[in-house]
């Protein structure tokens, strides 16, 4: 009874601008913490290679060629999911990331528990690379962005021991989430 209290509490004081403020925060805080040379090894290779892969007659072959080495994304998963709880509100961190060889496209490397998106379509391997992830990638400045009602999503660059931007991370949120939202 306690939890649901703090957490009505919580809610309650969670304004567009404190969510806009806060995610910010756990965006610039993702782009030290999360490692661009271990993202890069996440996927794996037979994966990547098989990710645009169409067929008429199988709808979800690239979906079932996906896989990824567990060990970079473990590490990576524990990390976004340690980022999101920065947030004094229920938030997730995703991990995105191009596909190298094709600028125009993006996949969702791994998601959060809450499943939250401003640009995921479910289901979606990958996609369209949209204009602010874009500039995120080619800038390497943070972007937020509220182009769904009720949501609101941070961008923060992803890069590698090197400095190269190799992907981003989306910190996101609902304005105000409801606790029963996926509950049928």
């Amino acid at each position: 009874m306690r939890w649901l209290l703090l957490t009505a509490a919580v809610c309650a004081a969670q304004t567009p601008v404190v969510v806009d403020r806060e995610l910010d925060s756990v965006a610039r805080i993702a782009t030290v913490m999360i490692d661009g040379d271990v993202c890069q090894r996440i996927v794996t290779k037979r994966a990547m290679d098989s990710i645009l892969d169409t067929n008429p007659r199988d709808r979800w072959l690239s979906a079932d060629n996906y896989d990824v080495n567990h060990e970079p994304f473990i590490q990576t998963k524990k990390t976004l999911a340690r980022l999101a709880r920065l947030a004094p509100f229920p938030a997730d961190v995703n991990l995105w990331m191009p596909i190298p060889g094709k600028a125009d496209r993006i996949h969702i490397v791994i998601r959060g528990v809450n499943e939250t998106s401003q640009f995921w379509p479910w289901g979606a391997l990958h996609q369209e690379l949209p204009a602010p992830m874009k500039k995120v990638l080619e800038s390497g400045q943070r972007v937020t962005v509220k182009d769904k009602p009720g949501i609101v999503s941070a961008l923060a660059p992803v890069r590698n021991s090197l400095g190269d931007i190799v992907g981003l991370v989306e910190a996101v949120a609902r304005v105000q989430p409801d606790a029963h939202e996926n509950v049928k």
